[in-house]
């Protein structure tokens, strides 16, 4: 494809700017809670309809604990590109009436607009360009949408990990804050502590008493001590319960931990301290439970070609893409850890995702739908 090709699609899509925006606003209304399924469903059918009229095959996988899982497919067979998108939301059936969605100049506010309806959009209209303009490979392309990655993605994983197994690349619609596409993601793991000590009223028989509160203390600073900021590990005491009043010596206190990792390597070498924590009281016993999650998406030379690839295209379409990474997860970091190359990020530009301010940038739906589209064309 030429570098005029690139730019009648990006020209393409900017004259259909107000098209993307209102079915951004459909998308929108039909909210889609990851814990109800009936509404989630309800979204499928709808983008099911918007698949079929793009010439794909749709297939819908039925779930029985969440929504049902969305594949389509153009020119089926091995190898080729899966473009990968969540239809769930973190907001409650109910939430766009007291919010409704609002146009302010070039932002689009409204729950779920920027975590990932904004995403889903760019991807219906890469392909859409791709169709109007008669350059639609004969490549194979996958779009599977699955129901439940707010909440990790447990019902839906083995349909993704197939997808991306069968295909040879892919590309995940999240949204990226900075407009960067995101080439590397931290692995998360997560850990109870649950420290066992021994019960004693707190004036008459103190002595007698082992404080797991006072246990779970040396753990917490033994598990805050194991963040490294210079490799980019992190560990998180978030949730700390004990005690039943104050004048008893508790008997039971736990903490729980999130660990964010760049590499596997990283990842392995904190889990081993986290199952190597002793009780610092000789009296009081621990256990640590819990484990890897979700394997960090790491930055391959194959990934990293990937997108010397789609910032070329960006390039000859006038586009300035820049490279980036963070420390939140995604559906992208189980396809990376199969060793499939993957591109994240290649959603909506915009800010506040899981917040009431939640907004995407207009103009950046048809510019990251126009790369999208090259990169349909060019990666095999």
């Amino acid at each position: 494809m030429t570098a005029a090709d690139n730019r009648r699609l990006l020209d393409y899509l900017r004259q259909h700017t107000d098209d993307m925006v209102a079915d951004l606003k459909r998308l929108i209304e039909l909210e889609s809670p990851t814990s109800y399924k009936p509404a989630v469903d309800e979204l499928g059918r709808a983008l099911a309809a918007k698949l079929r009229e793009l010439g794909g095959d749709v297939e819908v996988i039925p779930k029985a604990e969440v929504g049902d899982v969305l594949r389509a497919r153009w020119n089926a067979g091995p190898g080729g590109v899966v473009i990968l998108s969540h239809m769930d939301t973190v907001w409650d059936v109910g939430t766009v009436a007291g919010r409704p969605t609002r146009v302010d100049g070039d932002h689009i506010y409204g729950v779920g607009s920027m975590d990932m309806k904004g995403g889903i959009v760019i991807a219906l209209w890469a392909l859409r360009a791709l169709r109007a303009l008669d350059l639609f490979s004969a490549q194979p392309i996958s779009y599977l949408l699955n129901s439940d990655e707010e909440t990790g993605s447990l019902h839906s994983a083995r349909e993704i990990e197939a997808e991306a197994l069968s295909h040879n690349v892919v590309f995940v619609t999240e949204p990226p804050q900075d407009g960067a596409y995101k080439t590397q993601r931290k692995g998360v793991s997560h850990y109870t502590i649950r420290a066992k000590g021994r019960a004693a009223h707190s004036g008459a028989d103190h002595a007698s008493g082992v404080n797991a509160i006072e246990e779970i203390a040396h753990q917490v600073l033994a598990v805050e001590a194991m963040t490294d900021y210079e490799i980019g590990t992190t560990a998180n005491v978030g949730v700390i319960s004990g005690g039943t009043r104050p004048n008893v010596v508790p008997a039971e206190a736990s903490i729980e931990i999130n660990v964010r990792a760049w590499t596997k390597v990283n990842q392995q070498a904190i889990h081993q301290q986290m199952m190597n924590l002793k009780a610092v009281n000789p009296e009081a016993e621990i256990t640590v439970e819990g484990g890897v999650g979700v394997p960090p998406f790491e930055r391959s030379p194959e990934i990293a070609a990937l997108f010397k690839r789609a910032q070329g295209l960006a390039a000859e379409m006038g586009l300035k893409l820049e490279e980036g990474r963070t420390g939140g997860g995604s559906d992208g970091n189980k396809t990376a850890a199969l060793g499939v190359p993957t591109l994240d990020g290649m959603g909506i530009v915009g800010e506040g995702g899981h917040a009431v301010t939640e907004y995407g940038e207009i103009s950046s739906m048809p510019e990251r739908a126009a790369i999208m589209a090259a990169m349909l064309r060019e990666t095999h």
